[in-house]
């Protein structure tokens, strides 16, 4: 039997002619952090979405625990467990940090509709909003509207959100682009921060900030896995090195 979380088989995503995404196959443990690489252009978030439902794999299947969900919706993917974080920040940003986070608490509830439910916060919401605050650095923000965040914070805000749904697995799609060195530091120390057990993938074209916080690192290029291992073992790869991480001395 099986012990992958999550497992991608001979997954190939195609837009008409154009193959974005060729013969992948991933699989993550829990607990297990792992870094994407590779060039724009290289696949990266378009595998992202097909995990995430935002596109539907055209080859191959995907399974959570064992469960196919290869052409479930995204609301059926987030309900196993999967959560991601995008490139670009979608917030409220006329609602407060505390605000935006119980929205978030409340997308996957099957009374987010109703008109008879009370828009007080209950206890379970505001245990859910204080464990989301205190793990991305963000509890003295809580009353502050979103606008007067800085973009550091807006990410780390972001980030939450994506915690409240409890997540098994959680994609992060460059969580530190635009980040000054400050806000990078800050953002690691909340990467390195998250629940043991929770899987993660982290796409993030800085480098050696991403080597630092994953366990295992897949290199993609034109679509397709060229490289896959330990951070030291990536850092040491010449064909890494020659498509990714910049030309070789040849001296």
């Amino acid at each position: 039997m099986s012990t992958a979380l999550l497992e991608l088989e001979h997954i190939g995503i195609s837009f008409g002619a154009l193959k974005a995404v060729n013969e992948v196959n991933l699989s993550l443990r829990e607990g297990e952090r792992v870094a994407i690489f590779g060039p724009n252009g290289a696949g990266k978030t378009t595998l992202f979405n097909a995990i995430t439902g935002l596109n539907i794999a055209t080859e191959g299947a995907i399974r959570v625990a064992g469960v196919d969900i290869t052409n479930s919706t995204p609301y059926v993917r987030a309900s196993k467990g999967i959560a991601r974080t995008f490139q670009i920040t979608n917030l409220f940003f006329g609602l407060t940090v505390e605000d935006n986070l119980l929205l978030a608490t409340r997308g996957l509830k099957n009374t987010k509709f109703s008109f008879w439910k009370s828009s007080n916060s209950n206890e379970s919401e505001n245990a859910v909003v204080d464990s989301a605050l205190e793990r991305c650095h963000l509890t003295k923000k809580r009353s502050i509207q979103v606008k007067h965040l800085s973009y550091g914070e807006q990410r780390q805000l972001e980030l939450a959100m994506s915690l409240t749904s409890s997540p098994r697995i959680l994609l992060l799609d460059e969580p530190a682009a635009g980040l000054s060195a400050v806000e990078r530091k800050v953002m690691a120390d909340v990467i390195r921060g998250l629940p043991s057990d929770l899987a993660l993938i982290l796409i993030e074209h800085d480098i050696e900030l991403a080597l630092s916080l994953v366990d295992r690192v897949i290199c993609m290029y034109q679509g397709q896995i060229f490289a896959e291992g330990s951070p030291d073992e990536i850092r040491n790869n010449p064909k890494v090195q020659d498509i990714y991480l910049g030309r070789r001395n040849r001296a």
